[in-house]
Parts: C-alpha cells; structure tokens; sequence
C-alpha cells in the first residue's frame, strides 16, 4: 500500500465514522418538532428510531462477515450510498411510518461502518492507537456537526432538511469512494501493516468476556446520553445562555456540537496513551473519571451542567481507542470485522433499549436525574470487572528478563 493509497483510506475511514454518527443527532432534534408536525407526543416521536437503532448493532455481525468474506471496499461502497439514500428517504417521509421505515433502513446501511470501516482502518495503521484516535474524534465530530446543523436547518428550512443535505452530501462522497475504487486509488487489503504476535489463549478468552460485559455497558451509557442531551439542555440551560448559544433549536443545536467537538478531540489524547500505556490502565481509567461526573450530570443546570455533559462524554467516548485495539490485540486478522460486528451488536443493539429506557424515565419521573444516577451506577461495574483484564505491559515485562537467560544459556546447551 502506498503513503497515497493509506491516506485515502484513513480518510475515507475517518468520513465513514463521522456519517454513522451524524444520523441520530439529527433525529433527537427533529424529535423536538415532530410532535407538531405528525401530531404524536414527544416520547412517540422519539420511539420512531428504535427499530432503526437496534438494526445498527443487530447487522452488525452479517455486514462485518460479509466484509470478511467478500470486500471490505465493496462494503464501504454500499455503506456510503445506502445511508444517503435512507437519509434522503427519512426527508421526505409523509408520516410517523414512513419515517420509522426509512430510519430502519438507515440503520441496516449504517450497520456497516462499525465492523467493517475499522477493521479496514485497523489493518492500514501503523500506529493503531494513535490512528484509532484520529478516527474517534471524526467519529464524535458527527454528534458534533448533526446537532447543530439540525437546528440551524430547522429554523432556516424546515425539520426535511435537516436530513435531506446531509443525505445528498453523503451520497456524494459515495459516488466518489466508487470513483476512486475504481481507480485503484482506494484499495482491499488482508493484512496488518504493524503485524503482533499471537496472544496467549487463555488471555483472549478473558478478554473476550470481559470486554462483552464493559462494551455493553459503555455503550448503553452512550446511547441514552446522546437520546436525552437535547431535552436536558433545552430543560436546563436557561434562558440566560440564549445569548450565548442562540434561541430555538439551533441554540441546543450548538450546545450539542460543543460538547461532542471537544470529546471528539480527547480521542486523540487517549488514543496517543493507548500507544504508551497499558491498554488495561486507559480503559479502565476513563470509567474510573466517567462514574463521579454522572452521578453530578443528574442535578447538574446552567454553565456546571455543560462543563458536567462536556466531560463525561470525553471520558465515555476516550475509552474507545483502548476498546478497539483490546478488540484487534485478541482477534485473528481474517475475523476482524466479524468480532467488530458481534461488538456493536453489544454496543449499538443490544444497547439500543437505553432509549426506551430513557423515554420511560422521563415519562415516569420527569426528568433525567434517576437515568444518569442509574449510569452512574453502571460505569463503576465497568471498573469492577475491567481490573480483571490483563496488563500486557507488565507480562511482557516479565517475559523479558526470562528470554535473557535462555538466549544466553543456548550456546552452553550445544
């Protein structure tokens, strides 16, 4: 692979993540004016996209082997072009099903990415770590950007343009990954470009439980943190940060891109440490950060509550690059994409049910002070069972004064 042909791919990559992240946020602040337009309540609006998001884990595992087993570009391919058409579909939806339907599709397409587009990035990187970073925060760029674009399209066009651009934009950056694939610009790829030696069996087995258990959770935590940050700064900021953000939708719009931006871009920090550190000590140490500061989210307002939500997503979203190079550490190359799909089914799935949790809450209570409690609760189990997964580090160190002797001690032996 040449320096041209891996930068494309970190590129297309680093697009990838972004769009796969973009979609919900744009759908959480359409969710605010749906009501009106569709004439259902808020909590019906919002169960619109439940199909949807647990189809995004859910396919995870058959897109993933197909990535596997056929083309990991060829998959990249329908991604691109799948979402912008089931996001131009979403903007043009007559009614709650057609708008339930069309998010469903979205979420099979948008299934894609995960398993498939950082495998693909995984096997080009030299520095994983550093690499997984950089794509995280485009990844939290799409929160970022999809918040805020949602609201200023709203107030400037209605709520279908909020999806319609962004789904004319990304069909566009489809037709030219298609372009350049065929061109040999973008390139498949089977191997690792930093190859590691095998991991100890007994090791991958206590990785994989492990890490099922804190997947699961962290991505619960994520999930219902992104369904309610709309409604709790709309609920909580205040009239006072108007002038600061803006009025309407576009104002919690902007709150929404300020929080994601800046936990997008502490991906690359925790990326940077998980390249130095134990992988064990960065993952684990962001849930250790992440459990005080829910618990603060759930009577958080005004300025300390955006301080509160800006820092426990950076702390949520920083353990992924240790996640992810845990999950490439213990998997053979040639299943990398399915082990990234059976993650998301975890991550994104199966822990899709964090918003009917999240509706429910605020239906029951009326308000979002007993989910992050609860939140609260669920990353100080991470910390329980993450001390369990092994430092690598420290048995390589061990290993190391051991091989010494016996390179020494061979001459003698012969």
């Amino acid at each position: 692979m040449t320096p041209v042909q891996a930068r494309t791919a970190l590129g297309f990559s680093c697009a990838g993540h972004t769009i796969s992240h973009i979609y919900e946020p744009i759908f959480y602040v359409v969710a605010l004016v749906l009501p009106a337009r569709f004439g259902i309540s808020y909590e019906s609006a919002l169960a619109l996209i439940l199909a949807g998001k647990l189809m995004f884990g859910i396919a995870a595992p058959l897109t993933g082997w197909l990535g596997d087993r056929w083309s990991a570009t060829g998959m990249m391919a329908v991604y691109f072009v799948g979402v912008g058409a089931s996001a131009v579909w979403a903007g043009l939806a007559s009614g709650p099903m057609d708008m339930a339907v069309a998010l469903t599709c979205l979420g099979v397409f948008g299934s894609i990415y995960h398993p498939v587009g950082i495998a693909w990035l995984v096997r080009t990187a030299v520095n994983r770590g550093q690499a997984l970073g950089i794509n995280g925060a485009f990844g939290a760029l799409g929160p970022a950007l999809g918040g805020v674009s949602a609201g200023i399209l709203i107030d400037l066009f209605g709520w279908r343009a909020a999806f319609l651009i962004p789904g004319v934009l990304t069909l566009a950056i489809g037709l030219a990954f298609v372009w350049m694939l065929a061109r040999g610009v973008v390139i498949e790829t089977k191997t690792d470009a930093r190859p590691e030696p095998a991991p100890d069996r007994r090791d991958t087995v206590r990785v994989y439980i492990i890490i099922a258990m804190t997947m699961l959770v962290g991505g619960f935590i994520y999930q219902a943190t992104q369904a309610s940050m709309p409604k709790v700064f709309d609920e909580r900021l205040g009239t006072a940060w108007e002038g600061l953000f803006g009025g309407g939708t576009s104002g919690i719009g902007v709150a929404v891109m300020l929080v994601y931006a800046i936990a997008g871009a502490f991906q690359i920090v925790t990326g940077h440490l998980s390249d130095r550190l134990s992988l064990k000590t960065v993952y684990v140490g962001m849930y250790v950060l992440q459990a005080p500061v829910l618990a603060l989210a759930a009577a958080a307002t005004g300025l300390p509550l955006l301080f509160v939500m800006i820092l426990m997503v950076s702390f949520n979203i920083g353990a992924l690059p240790a996640e992810n190079s845990l999950l490439a550490r213990y998997t053979p190359t040639r299943w990398r994409s399915t082990a990234y799909g059976l993650k998301f089914v975890l991550a994104f799935g199966v822990s899709g049910l964090a918003l009917p949790l999240v509706g429910l809450i605020r239906a029951t209570t009326g308000d979002f002070a007993v989910l992050f409690l609860l939140l609260s609760a669920l990353a100080a189990l991470v910390i329980i069972v993450g001390v369990r997964l092994p430092d690598e580090r420290r048995r390589s160190q061990a290993k190391g004064p051991a091989a010494e002797p016996a390179k020494a001690s061979a001459p003698a032996a012969e």
